[in-house]
């Protein structure tokens, strides 16, 4: 099924379009891009990376939980607006928006295919670290992803039911729901832990979190970095993959922050849902992707998920310098308006009582 994937749309007209030279030691080299073969000292370095990695992941889930109060949390799951406005944006806009670049940008069906997976998966941990740097609303941040983590099992083959008719049979697309259930106990436990450590001792919950906030920071930049060594051999892909790539997470944060005002959520809220919902599983949408697909089919869209993944995080660290300049102007700009109430207020007074009124008054 994989080898007749419609062979028939790689006409050889787009191949001269894009064609390049390709090294000489590459498995695959049709034009558009080259595959290189992963030799020993990558396949170890992935091992050792992917199991330190994930500890990592895991201690940096557990200081998030650190800042999760259960009442909270419970709130949320009892009355599950946020989290539902949250399910509308993530398996909603995002699919949407993947087919309308697809068709917008008339790239080959089996690229539109994994832009379309890519819009399917659900919210990454990485939104979570970088809500807690915004101060969005992490009880909220936590139960979206691990909702959205969830209901991924049904909702990403309705959605690629839905959206990939005119470009291929769903069937044909491999979901690993081990690596969604291995994604969802990788949150859910390490998250538990953390909240019950809040519940029990908050003041060492608080250190928990700090350091924790900062790990996960450079945790999020290490497994872009890692990821960029790791997939060098295929950095050569149509243009058009990498202008999706960066219009799509922008388009995310963007339509998720105005659908989240609109539904009457507060601020810090609207944050948290614009990061849940452009922020995406990219790992998950690369595991099905090196499922799904033959070589041939790979190197027309084979780092896709990786161009996501570091225009997600750059715009992502705009958010947050831009948030950060804010609060700092907001805050200096409500010391010197109090300061002002002050000092009008201390002249009436000190008249009417015949006091002193001292030069820094006047």
């Amino acid at each position: 099924m994989q080898t007749n994937f419609l062979s028939q749309q790689f006409n050889a007209g787009f191949l001269a379009e894009n064609s390049t030279a390709c090294p000489a030691n590459a498995t695959i080299c049709d034009g558009t891009s080259c595959v290189l073969p992963e030799d020993n000292f990558n396949q170890t370095l992935s091992l050792v990376l992917s199991t330190v990695l994930t500890i990592m992941l895991a201690l940096v889930m557990f200081s998030m939980g650190c800042n999760v109060e259960l009442k909270n949390f419970l709130g949320h799951i009892k009355k599950p607006w946020g989290i539902f406005v949250g399910f509308i944006c993530q398996f909603g806009i995002m699919p949407l928006t993947a087919f309308l670049l697809s068709l917008a940008f008339n790239i080959l069906p089996v690229q539109a295919v994994v832009v379309l997976i890519m819009g399917c998966c659900p919210g990454g941990t990485a939104s979570n670290v970088i809500a807690y740097w915004v101060d969005g609303d992490m009880d909220l941040s936590i139960s979206m992803t691990t909702c959205s983590t969830l209901l991924a099992m049904g909702m990403m083959p309705l959605c690629l039911f839905i959206y990939t008719k005119m470009w291929t049979d769903s069937d044909a697309i491999v979901l690993p729901y081990d690596s969604i259930g291995l994604s969802l106990v990788a949150l859910v436990i390490p998250v538990s832990f953390g909240i019950f450590v809040n519940h029990k001792w908050p003041s060492k919950a608080k250190i928990i979190l700090k350091v924790g906030s900062i790990v996960g920071a450079v945790l999020i930049v290490l497994i872009a970095v890692v990821g960029g060594i790791l997939y060098k051999g295929s950095w050569i892909i149509s243009p058009k993959l990498w202008i999706i790539g960066t219009i799509f997470p922008a388009a995310g944060y963007s339509l998720g922050f105005v659908l989240a005002r609109i539904a009457g959520l507060s601020w810090h809220r609207c944050r948290t849902v614009s990061l849940e919902t452009g922020m995406q599983n990219t790992q998950l949408c690369s595991t099905i992707v090196q499922l799904s697909f033959t070589p041939e089919q790979l190197e027309l869209m084979f780092t896709f998920p990786l161009i996501y993944s570091i225009f997600q995080l750059l715009f992502a660290l705009l958010i947050l310098g831009g948030y950060r300049l804010y609060r700092r102007h907001r805050v200096k700009t409500q010391t010197d308006v109090e300061k002002t109430e002050q000092k009008e207020d201390s002249k009436p007074n000190a008249k009417i009582n015949e006091g002193f009124v001292s030069d820094e008054m006047k």
